[in-house]
């Protein structure tokens, strides 16, 4: 049995900062993580991993060569391989020519792994919090999806999902291969790698996917900035102003006589 992760590296968003002229993001010094729904997603199947030995977990990821480290880490704390999908060609993809280039990637990684039984995705990426690739991912690879997850568990029916909705959460059972994007359940943390098996991840070999590996499925018109529907004019910090009213040395009863006229007054009540 095989799982899929997709994983993603971020700049630490408590580090960000956005220049005041330009209005973009300063990336200069700050340091990148793994996106933290994406940890999530690792975590549940190694879980899962944990109870069925024979399961095999393989950690695709599209970003710059520097996000190697990311997936070094990845392996690390238990998954199997994993493979870097970078191009200079994929750079200004969009949520919808992300996760084309991510199923063509697994397409791909899938003729030497074999089909996944499991997809697994964050809920969404820290900078960006759009949780459009996941959903996307899954109509590209025609997989039955469910957002929002907590926890699997697998059964004789396939993968029995608990699913976070307003109020609560609710059991879904899935049949595979299926698609399932997660959240943090709980105050349950995240597992720690090894020493051991951090110098083996430092040796390890991470397979890169290039646009060439790609060329004979991929529509080179879907992708990059040119392939991309979205555009992001600019970032930028809201400006934030105070402009309260006190009302101060009086009696209780007549601030609060000024203090609804004065809402009535904004036509406010």
């Amino acid at each position: 049995m095989k799982i899929f992760v997709c994983a993603k590296q971020v700049p630490d968003t408590n580090e960000i900062k956005i220049d005041p002229v330009t209005n973009t993001l300063i990336r200069k010094g700050v340091p990148s993580i793994l996106n933290t729904y994406d940890g999530f997603a690792l975590e549940q199947a190694l879980r899962l991993k944990d109870k069925n030995p024979e399961i095999k977990i393989t950690v695709i990821s599209m970003g710059p060569p520097q996000a190697d480290q990311m997936l070094r880490d990845c392996l690390a704390v238990g998954a199997d391989n994993a493979y870097l999908v970078t191009d200079k060609k994929f750079g200004g993809s969009d949520t919808l020519a992300t996760s084309y280039i991510i199923s063509e990637a697994i397409k791909k990684v899938a003729q030497t792994e074999g089909e996944p039984d499991m997809v697994f995705c964050g809920l969404q990426a820290i900078d960006g919090d759009t949780a459009q690739v996941g959903p996307e991912l899954a109509e590209h690879l025609d997989l039955p999806q469910v957002t929002y997850g907590y926890t699997v568990e697998l059964n004789d029916e396939g993968l029995k999902v608990l699913q976070e909705v307003e109020g609560g959460a609710r059991n879904i059972q899935m049949t595979l291969p299926a698609l399932v994007t997660f959240t943090k359940y709980g105050d349950e943390d995240l597992r720690y790698p090894k020493i051991k098996n951090k110098l083996k991840a430092k040796k390890a070999t991470i397979e890169q996917i290039t646009l060439e590996e790609l060329k004979e499925s991929i529509d080179e018109t879907a992708i990059g900035l040119k392939g991309s529907p979205t555009r992001v004019n600019k970032s930028y910090t809201p400006t934030v102003e105070k402009t309260g009213e006190m009302f101060e040395d009086m009696e209780a009863e007549e601030a609060a006589d000024k203090l609804i006229a004065a809402l009535a007054d904004k036509k406010l009540i």
